[in-house]
């Protein structure tokens, strides 16, 4: 199995308007999901109070239909401030998308802090679900096969 991240605190967060983690990839591809640094981010409305146990080497786990498939390291987190002039907290995160074992999720609004001890683990490199429906993959993880 592909390697543990269980020292960290992370964040996980459902991944609206995706199906599988291809959709993330390619709407991170999109001018509008990246800072003005030309890096992915995700801008949420409240501010982790935790912020300097996420930047010490936390992710963000992304969740598709009830399934954690993936997750993103947290490299910061940047004020923004939008036309309403709302403070919101941009968390900019590495590029690089890593496939996890699938861990089944219910529905919660916003996002949770995620501790390591319980997050998922890493999947083999160049192991890839976005062929498998995220049930079947999570179904997959429970008897080891993925």
């Amino acid at each position: 199995m592909g390697e543990s991240v269980d020292k960290s605190l992370h964040l996980i967060k459902l991944c609206v308007g995706a199906e599988t983690v291809q959709d993330l990839i390619d709407w991170q591809e999109n001018p509008r999901a990246k800072g003005p640094d030309g890096v992915p981010r995700h801008v949420t409305r409240m501010w982790p109070k935790r912020e300097a146990e996420l930047l010490d080497g936390g992710s963000l786990f992304w969740v598709f239909k009830g399934v954690a498939l993936c997750r993103q390291r947290i490299i910061r987190l940047d004020e923004v401030i939008r036309s309403d002039g709302i403070r919101r907290c941009g968390i900019v995160l590495d590029p690089n998308v890593v496939r996890v074992e699938g861990m089944p999720k219910r529905p919660f609004q916003g996002w949770r802090y995620l501790p390591g001890k319980d997050a998922p683990r890493d999947l083999a490199a160049g192991t890839a679900n976005d062929d498998l429906p995220p049930k079947l993959v999570l179904a997959l993880s429970e008897v080891g096969i993925r």
